[in-house]
């Protein structure tokens, strides 16, 4: 039976691939730190360790005998300090990208983002090919940069490895996007800087999941490449906003401001939430650019090389994940 192994087998992404693995038919080990969920993949026949990305010892006996590996552990936020997420999404890949050669591990599936490329401006269609941001938003793009340069170095230096960058995870499950979209629109609303919609991608965790399996056995010629990875159906952000906001069973409270005197105003609540409260702020710099400014990904890299064909509408995923909070 084949090993395979799922860092951030506890969190959103890395806990659905675990099962999906494994009901494939894979031997699959998963590391987290969420102790009940990963009871939930024991029972499910997932080998569960308990571990951080820098217990190098139980890492080393982790990766012994892995013929795939799928990094999916991240720090994921838009708010924190730089020293996390250097630990986590930095020096953590190191240790990874470094035991898969050590081990001779056949193929690496690295979960990168597209927030790399935002830069507070419209962009649409945007190609593998787009250099990262010069002036990261946030320590989390900040690092993310970082650990693809680490991935690049180790394929240099012999490792086969796959990089994918999904926009906008969602369904059923989630507790990042549609929590925080509920909680700033309940406790204060959501800003509108402009008048016009404007277009994003996101995209179902399922359709995700399919593509890290697609890039487990794409070909060797393929190794080193980076894929765009969305739904591949644009949707107007604040008419899904609205209709998933009215759907779960609450009033739309959205407010046109000026973004010039948004953008102020959200970057002294942020200084005075870093040094004075010392807790995230419903709302950030980051947060308002991305409520502010068109970006959607051209996935036809992966649609022509990986074969890559989502499965699941938004559609029909926002339904999906609107039921799991009723």
């Amino acid at each position: 039976m084949i090993k395979v192994l799922v860092t951030g087998a506890t969190g959103f992404l890395g806990f659905r691939l675990a099962l999906r693995l494994k009901k494939a038919g894979f031997a699959v080990t998963g590391l987290g730190r969420n102790q009940s969920k990963g009871r939930f993949l024991q029972l499910a026949g997932v080998e569960f360790i308990s571990c951080d990305l820098s217990e190098t010892d139980k890492m080393d006996q982790a990766f012994t005998g892995v013929t795939y590996v799928f990094h999916c552990a991240a720090r994921s936020s838009v708010w924190g300090d730089y020293k996390l997420f250097y630990r986590d999404n930095v020096k953590g890949t190191e240790n990874v990208a470094s035991l898969c050669l050590k081990k001779g591990v056949k193929r690496l599936v690295y979960v990168s983002s597209p927030s790399i490329y935002f830069d507070f401006k419209d962009k649409l269609n945007i190609k593998e090919s787009e250099p990262p941001t010069e002036h990261p938003a946030n320590n989390y793009i900040r690092s993310k940069i970082m650990a693809e340069e680490v991935i690049d170095r180790a394929h240099e230096q012999g490792l086969d490895v796959i990089t994918i960058r999904p926009r906008g995870i969602f369904g059923a499950g989630d507790r990042a996007i549609l929590p925080r979209l509920l909680k700033a629109n309940r406790e204060r609303f959501i800003p509108r800087t402009r008048k016009e919609d404007i277009l994003i991608d996101l995209t179902h965790v399922d359709n995700v999941v399919e593509a890290m399996i697609l890039a487990m056995n794409a070909d060797s010629r393929y190794s080193g490449h980076k894929y765009n990875i969305t739904n591949g159906e644009s949707v107007r952000m604040y008419r899904t906003l609205e209709n998933v906001i009215t759907g779960s069973g609450e009033k739309f409270n959205s407010r046109y401001m000026s973004y010039r005197l948004l953008f102020t105003v959200v970057r002294l609540t942020e200084l005075f939430h870093k040094y004075i409260l010392k807790k995230e702020p419903v709302f950030t710099v980051y947060s308002l650019g991305l409520l502010s400014f068109s970006q959607t990904l051209d996935i036809s890299k992966a649609r022509n090389e990986l074969g890559y064909r989502p499965v699941i509408s938004v559609e029909d995923g926002l339904r999906e994940a609107l039921s799991d909070r009723t």
